[in-house]
């Protein structure tokens, strides 16, 4: 997916002029998804589940060599085709040998981050492949020709009336159907889709080393179908979703469910062992495709590295009161909200990605929210510092800097910059380096005295009380 994080500032200002609606119903939806995720931590002792997942991510991270390894023997085991990418144009050679194999010409695919980045659509598309998404959600924004606007819910930032015009233009129904009508046609479409298909794509929630087996997760049954039914299946996966033991998952599987969508556990988890045996249902062949893409390069940085952590359930864009006003498209990249500030710099390197640490009020709600404790607040300050550090902030930014930090230094320079200002009007928006601050705030209004001169009698009240 080509990146446009760099113009974050002024396409979330132009989505928030352009498409007003986003707003209401993103808060809307995230809002929801994180009073779910509360009472769900509320049933359990969240702290100490938090704590394990964190040091179980944390072990497989020191020892990621040792557990792709045993990943890759457990998978050629259970007769599954081992691939390695480094790029996503070794990714995308594994599928285009898969596609010429066996002359796919129909594809269906899970919902999955990790093709989204890797550009898997438009390649299957050159190749004359018409791929379907199967999601609801990723079939909707998939019809609209955009992006994902959240990890778990693709479509959060389309209202129902978008729908219902989006399904009256491309499959006539009427303009005020209700989502249980639009929904049976999508359901039409698809089920045809997964009848015919050749291919079947999906990513992985997680990646047991152990015993080889793919654990994914979902509400809608499509993930099931879609690598059920077709000849082949594809799996794309991370090298950071591996679990170490079969075990583990009784642990990530509903910690994850809870901080996604609330729930205990998802309403459909599959656990894929490989391809079916002779006389059994499912795949012919199943290929894994094991993919860095800078992910290894992020596990050497000792102060990003834990950002390697995620599990790609969304509770921080849900918790975050920044996503909120926009939703993901803004952006410019797959990975939006906060843990996309603090990826997407490691991924696309610090120049492409360098506004949007800067997208956050640190308020530590995506810390909180986070089922493995990834450090968001700090790593973006990490992020900010590097970008300080590299000279990427912008020229004014760095002159008005300096000047303040002059003035600061230098007490009589303070006190004649200080007294030249107070008492001028201070209108909101006046100064250019204030407007982003004093938008929704009220106006600027300079104490009359400075605080060094009052401090001297607010001394001599305490002392005489």
């Amino acid at each position: 997916m080509r990146a446009k994080a760099r113009l974050y500032p002024k396409e979330a200002a132009r989505l928030l002029r352009e498409r007003p609606g986003v707003r209401e119903a993103v808060t809307g939806a995230t809002l929801h998804f994180e009073r779910n995720r509360l009472r769900a931590y509320g049933e359990i002792d969240a702290e100490a589940w938090r704590d394990r997942a964190k040091a179980v991510k944390d072990h497989l991270l020191s020892h990621l060599d040792h557990y792709l390894e045993l990943a890759e023997r457990r998978l050629r085991e259970n007769g599954v085709k081992v691939h390695w990418a480094e790029t996503p144009e070794e990714a995308h050679r594994v599928l285009r040998e898969v596609v010429a194999r066996h002359g796919v010409r129909r594809a269906v695919k899970a919902k999955s981050m990790l093709t989204e980045e890797l550009g898997i659509n438009p390649l299957l598309e050159s190749l004359g492949v018409e791929v379907l998404e199967t999601d609801l959600g990723e079939y909707l924004i998939q019809l609209l020709g955009e992006p994902p606007s959240h990890i778990v819910g693709p479509a959060i930032h389309l209202s129902l009336a978008e729908i219902q015009r989006l399904f009256h233009a491309r499959f006539g129904t009427p303009l005020d159907a209700p989502p249980e009508a639009l929904a049976q046609v999508a359901r039409k479409v698809l089920r045809e889709a997964f009848l015919t298909a050749e291919l079947g794509i999906s990513g992985a929630n997680f990646l047991v080393a152990e015993t080889g087996t793919l654990a994914l997760m979902e509400n809608e049954g499509n993930i099931r179908l879609s690598t059920s039914l077709p000849r082949v299946h594809v799996a794309l996966v991370g090298l950071e979703k591996l679990l170490p033991r079969f075990q583990d998952l009784a642990l990530f599987l509903p910690l994850t469910a809870r901080a996604a969508t609330g729930q205990r556990l998802a309403t459909f988890v599959s656990l894929i062992q490989g391809p079916a045996a002779p006389g059994e249902e499912g795949p012919e062949e199943v290929h894994v495709v094991l993919v860095d893409n800078g992910r290894t390069a992020l596990l050497q940085d000792p102060e990003a590295w834990e950002v390697l952590r995620c599990l790609r359930c969304g509770a921080c864009l849900n918790a975050c009161p920044v996503y909120r006003q926009t939703g993901g498209h803004p952006y410019g990249y797959v990975y939006s909200g906060p843990i996309g500030a603090v990826l997407d710099p490691g991924l696309l390197g610090l120049e492409e990605a360098y506004p949007l640490p800067y997208a956050s009020t640190l308020c530590g709600a995506c810390q909180e929210a986070c089922p493995v404790r990834i450090p968001i607040p700090k790593l973006l300050l990490t992020w900010r510092q590097r970008a300080v550090a590299e000279g990427l902030s912008p020229a004014w930014e760095k002159g008005a800097m300096a000047a303040f930090a002059k003035v600061m230094a230098s007490p009589a320079l303070y006190r004649l910059f200080s007294r030249g200002l107070r008492g001028l009007p201070l209108p909101q928006g006046l100064l250019p380096l204030l407007r982003a601050w004093s938008e929704g705030r009220g106006p600027l209004t300079p104490s009359p005295r400075p605080f060094h001169q009052i401090w001297p009698e607010l001394k001599e009240e305490r002392h005489g009380g």
